[in-house]
């Protein structure tokens, strides 16, 4: 029997009187439609608020939007909802994965490498005081995983490393920080991402550890979690097939299905072995890891009957919807397991959405000394400038904290004054476009406002050369932008087709320093380059950041949270 005054919970008399009478009052199909949190850019607004209405929705994610577009999605659905909404976003970054001006805080490996706990802290604040003040009470974060392989392409910068340890310490102290403000934290993507180096958006990915491994590791990371009051985890379509062995001896490796299906690892291991009492939620169903797994009409009830409360996001939610129908009348449900999840889901409502009172938000709230503010319509628009600042100097904080000196075999090239280099050439990779503007154009005004000649390399207007003619004193600087993202199966350089007359081919007869702004592995594709700076976060703060470090004006702080030289030999020397 579910206890809601305890663990994860501890509701009071009121909320717990709440949830058990707003679960009597909801029919079956009312019940069905609290296990569905949907994605509101794919419906109209008027057919979202009918569905809302009929209580067809138990929570709802908008992609990241204007404030102002945020907050009048959430009151339209406010208005009609008889059961307060869930209401999401992927606060893995910042407050910008609820809004579009939000703030980019940093990735979890740039707030990792600065190695201070405090500055963990203010990220997770930052995260739940952005998203609150939109009306987000629930954050698809933190990221759990811990990133074992570097060819993995998904995982990489949204984790805190390749330390458990680490990993387990500064996701604890996220889940604390964001939960005292009053939005839930989700943790994800158990059982675990970053084995593998494939993406389970794609298909079905595989948790390889043996089971010591595993409880060692990643089971050990979220057990500190649960202990630590976790109110919600989310399940990847991520195959453990030891632990799914070993809590079921009767299962082949064939017959191990991804998480997100896995009574054993739900129900076996959250459940049982873990004494989780909060909302389970799977990973998006739309991805390839969960649709190739099972047929989709017996996949979306036997979630659930595994383990699972909620189904995030649909292919199509009218046929999700009546799946869960389907299967309560064929037996793949049960009318004891869906009340459970209903449960469990209302418990979190009742938790953070303040049980049917009204909540509505706007504007930041983290007053000036950096504490949470519930509800930020109490505060005038000073208050939120100031928290707007407080924000964007905690970002430049964590990023004078982190930037990494990976490598250094040239310590005459550092510090890069004008004296010693009156000329850079200046080469960028992968993606131009950072919050607010160019990377290219960033670095170059930086870089001129300290009197260097910039030349903006092109390699399609040059042509293959020698070595003989090059400048003296010209010092060749990369800043490379390649990001993680899902639907991609590697981060990898792509150099200019043309001969890859980018490439630092030259690095013998000139000097050259590398700085990655994203992917920390990209020493595997310049492997004898000899200055190398990871910076884990694209932002015009963090390559001012790194210009600042470069030139002289500040030191070098940040300690690689991974092994940025790949496990490659030749990447030392």
């Amino acid at each position: 029997m579910l206890d809601l005054a305890k663990r994860p919970f501890y509701l009071n008399a009121e909320q717990i009187h709440w949830v058990k009478d707003t679960l009597a009052h909801l029919t079956t199909e009312q019940k069905a439609g609290q296990l569905f949190c949907v994605m509101g850019g794919d419906y109209e607004k008027d057919e979202l608020k009918e569905l809302v209405k009929k209580s067809r929705v138990g929570g709802i994610l908008f992609r990241p939007a204007p404030a102002e577009e945020i907050c009048e999605n959430y009151r339209l659905l406010d208005e009609v909802a008889p059961v307060p909404l869930l209401k999401a976003a992927n606060l893995e970054e910042g407050g910008a994965g609820a809004t579009t001006d939000g703030t980019l805080f940093g990735w979890p490996m740039m707030v990792g490498a600065a190695n201070d706990d405090g500055m963990v802290e203010k990220f997770g604040k930052v995260c739940a005081a952005e998203g609150q003040s939109v009306g987000v009470n629930w954050t698809f974060s933190p990221v759990c995983d811990i990133d074992m392989n570097y060819r993995n392409p998904i995982t990489n910068v949204r984790t805190y490393g390749s330390d458990k340890e680490k990993v387990k310490k500064n996701t604890q102290i996220y889940v604390e920080a964001v939960q005292k403000c009053g939005v839930a934290a989700c943790a994800k993507h158990f059982p675990g991402d970053g084995v593998d180096y494939r993406d389970h958006h794609l298909h079905p990915t595989y948790n390889s550890l043996s089971a010591e491994e595993w409880y060692g590791s990643y089971g050990a990371v979220y057990q500190n979690l649960i202990e630590h009051d976790l109110l919600s985890i989310m399940v990847g379509h991520i195959v453990q097939p030891a632990v799914q062995m070993e809590i079921n001896p009767k299962l082949s490796f064939a017959d191990c299905l991804p998480a997100s299906q896995s009574r054993e690892l739900l129900t076996g291991v959250l459940r049982e072995k873990f004494g989780f009492n909060g909302v389970i939620t799977t990973d998006a169903t739309i991805m390839g890891g969960y649709c190739m797994a099972m047929e989709r009409r017996k996949a979306i009830p036997a979630s659930v009957m595994a383990g699972c409360d909620m189904i995030v996001f649909n292919t199509n939610l009218y046929e999700d919807y009546s799946y869960i129908l389907e299967g309560l009348k064929t037996g793949l449900l049960t009318e004891e397991r869906l009340d459970d999840a209903v449960t469990r889901i209302l418990a979190l409502k009742a938790k953070v959405c303040g049980a049917g009172k009204d909540r509505t938000y706007t504007g930041l709230s983290i007053d000036g000394n950096g504490a949470c503010i519930g509800n930020a319509q109490e505060h005038s628009a000073g208050a939120q400038d100031m928290s707007l600042a407080q924000a964007a100097g905690w970002h430049r904080e964590c990023a004078d904290k982190s930037v990494t000196l990976v490598k250094s075999l040239a310590p005459r090239v550092l510090p890069v004054t004008k004296e010693k280099y009156p000329q850079i050439r200046l080469i960028t990779l992968g993606k131009d476009e950072i919050p607010g503007g160019s990377m290219a154009e960033t670095a170059i005004e930086l870089l001129r406002q300290r009197g260097f000649a910039v030349e903006h390399y092109q390699p399609f207007a040059d042509d293959l050369h020698g070595c003989a003619d090059l400048p003296k004193n010209r010092l060749t600087l990369y800043l490379a932008n390649y990001e993680q993202a899902s639907n991609q199966t590697t981060v990898r350089i792509n150099w200019c087709p043309k001969h890859a007359l980018d490439s630092p081919r030259f690095l013998n007869e000139e000097d050259c320093i590398f700085v990655s702004l994203a992917n920390p592995y990209l020493l595997q594709d310049v492997p004898r380059v000899k200055t190398y700076i990871n910076a884990y976060t694209a932002t015009k703060t963090t390559i001012e950041t790194v210009i600042e470090k470069l030139t002289g004006e500040s030191e070098f702080k940040g300690i690689s949270p991974a092994d940025a030289f790949c496990g490659l030999p030749d990447t030392r020397i």
